[in-house]
């Protein structure tokens, strides 16, 4: 499995992360279908250098032609002038592999869940977390997570 096999490579780096996108959706209990793997992580270099580490290990590449020192030095410049909200990594051989990281949220002012799939442990951002990040996005997908999240409050 996609998701067993990212988390794992993060894992190995010991990448401070949470899921945060439609497989954390789905794995607090509301029904989403989703390709890409959204995270967030704790903003500093080194875990921003261990992330791209452990994606080039899953032969992923970041979509921009950036290193990880740029996106961590530059991320509000990206953010602000770019509208830039993640930094993208895709496999080349297979495009449906794909891991997003959201620069607009810091690890370290969220609450992470722990669950299980697959015998392996899945970092996740709690339900109020997720629910903050999809409003402050107003994108209709977004919203309707909202909706699905609230109800299983």
């Amino acid at each position: 499995m996609w998701l067993i096999r990212v988390v794992e490579a993060l894992d190995r780096a010991r990448v401070a992360y949470a899921l945060v996108g439609g497989y954390a959706v789905a794995l607090h209990g509301a029904v989403r279908g989703t390709l890409d793997i959204d995270l967030v992580l704790r903003f500093s270099e080194k875990q921003f250098e261990a992330a791209a580490r452990a994606f080039r290990s899953l032969s992923l590449e970041p979509r921009l032609p950036v290193t990880a020192s740029e996106v961590f030095r530059f991320r509000e410049e990206y953010l602000r002038n770019r509208n830039l909200t993640a930094w993208t990594f895709v496999n080349p051989n297979r495009p449906s592999e794909i891991v997003d990281v959201v620069l607009t949220h810091d690890l370290s002012a969220m609450k992470v869940r722990r669950v299980r799939v697959e015998g392996r442990s899945i970092k996740l951002a709690s339900i109020d977390d997720l629910i903050r990040m999809k409003k402050a996005s107003g994108r209709p997908q977004d919203l309707e997570d909202v909706r699905a999240l609230e109800r299983l409050k």
